[in-house]
């Protein structure tokens, strides 16, 4: 479980953000020239200058939302034939033999690279090799789901049965005609197999490890699977992006994939936090097929320090902490994570700042909490006034000590009672 997938799980970190680095500017280029959508959203942007995260940080963000507007927008146009809204670099045919669709709908196109969405490391990691039997249960249809774990098997060497989901007894009957090494889907279908298999009275012996991707994996979930004879390991991945993160036998949060690169932002803007501070992945991807430049995933997360102790050199995270989109509606009147940063950014003084909604519904009461070293009376006025002027709204404002506001990824906190 501690041998590495390749080299360049080992590469020092020095050398990792070199060669990143040094991919970005080629990348930034060639979805300019090859992605309609990054053309317009890239506009005027010098590719030859985004060497480094600062500069990388100065490109806009896109977001989820908008991959399903400019889908929507070409889709409506009767002569355009681009039905991924001038994102993907290719076009229908050979290089394109698979398409998805995830919810909106979103539509993802499938390239031939070998390991397309790159699972095998993941998979590798979970204790999967070469000669495997992986009994894979995520979907196969619509979703790429199925096909994102299957390539990644191949690529490692591993045969898998098309398992899908749903039919339980089905499922507990392959596995015990086919013994495979393990599983591969989420968490609460296996618990489900398993919970049948016993109802069955079938002994499922060789199953005794998984990788689970699509919900939550938390200890007590992973106790239970431990308690029962299989070792389950989580990833993070999206239809979007493929793997971003991946979980080792160190259970020490999940570590980076080697062709992508990640930013935690502030969640409503672009802005990278300081290490440790719980904020939204972007993402930065490296597949020239689909070449997504920071894009946000809507999911909170934060760096963890120090390498894995498995000696994978690459930054590690904390796993999914939540949706970074805290969007709410205040009096009838929406109000966004960007809102609450502008405020913030026209005063010098705030470090910091966190609106938090309290009261009963239809009696909302609106504060900003701000940390800062130069609480006033004169300043907890003028940023009341830009509360107003931002958001339309009236709010009030509290003064706290720096360092003091949760780490938590919240920008706007909902208190409210809703009984």
């Amino acid at each position: 479980m501690t041998t590495l997938y390749d080299a360049l799980e080992a590469r020092s970190p020095e050398q990792r953000e070199a060669e990143l680095m040094s991919a970005l500017p080629g990348q930034v280029a060639h979805a300019q020239s090859r992605s309609a959508a990054y053309a317009a959203i890239l506009q005027g942007i010098d590719p030859s200058a985004v060497v480094n995260r600062a500069a990388l940080a100065r490109l806009p963000v896109v977001r989820k939302h908008e991959l399903q507007e400019r889908q929507q927008a070409a889709r409506e146009q009767a002569k355009s034939g681009d039905i991924f809204g001038g994102f993907s670099a290719l076009s229908f045919g050979v290089k394109m033999p698979r398409i998805f669709a995830s919810p909106g709908p979103i539509y993802e196109p499938e390239g031939t690279a070998r390991d397309y969405w790159r699972m095998a490391r993941a998979i590798h990691a979970a204790g999967f090799r070469p000669g495997d039997l992986i009994h894979n249960s995520f979907s196969y249809h619509f979703v790429p789901a199925g096909s994102m774990m299957e390539t990644g098997a191949h690529a490692l060497g591993c045969s898998v049965f098309a398992g899908g989901t749903g039919q339980t007894e089905q499922q507990v009957g392959a596995m015990r005609d086919l013994r495979p090494a393990g599983y591969i889907g989420t968490p609460s279908f296996l618990k489900i197999i398993v919970e049948k298999a016993a109802e069955m009275g079938v002994a499922l012996p060789t199953v005794k490890k998984a990788m689970f991707g699509g919900e939550a994996f938390p200890p007590s979930l992973r106790d239970w699977f431990l308690e029962h004879g299989i070792a389950g390991y989580q990833c993070y991945a999206t239809a979007d992006l493929g793997l971003i993160a991946y979980e080792t036998s160190a259970r020490e949060g999940l570590v980076l994939d080697e062709m992508v690169i990640v930013e935690i932002v502030r969640p409503g803007t672009g802005d990278p936090v300081a290490d440790g501070e719980v904020g939204e992945l972007v993402v930065t991807s490296l597949n020239p097929d689909y070449p997504l430049i920071r894009f946000g995933t809507g999911d909170l997360s934060a760096v963890l320090p120090g390498p894995c102790p498995t000696g994978r050199t690459n930054t590690r995270i904390k796993g999914w902490m939540g949706r970074a989109d805290q969007t709410t509606k205040i009096r009838g009147m929406f109000v966004h994570p960007k809102q609450v940063d502008e405020i913030a950014k026209r005063f010098t003084e705030v470090l910091r700042a966190r609106l938090v909604v309290s009261g009963e519904m239809a009696n909302d009461v609106m504060t900003l909490k701000i940390e800062t070293e130069s609480a006033s009376d004169e300043l907890a006025r003028r940023i009341a006034e830009a509360i107003r002027d931002v958001t339309k709204l009236r709010g009030q404002v509290a003064m706290v000590a720096p360092a003091s506001l949760p780490n938590d990824g919240k920008v706007i906190e909902d208190a409210r009672s809703y009984k």
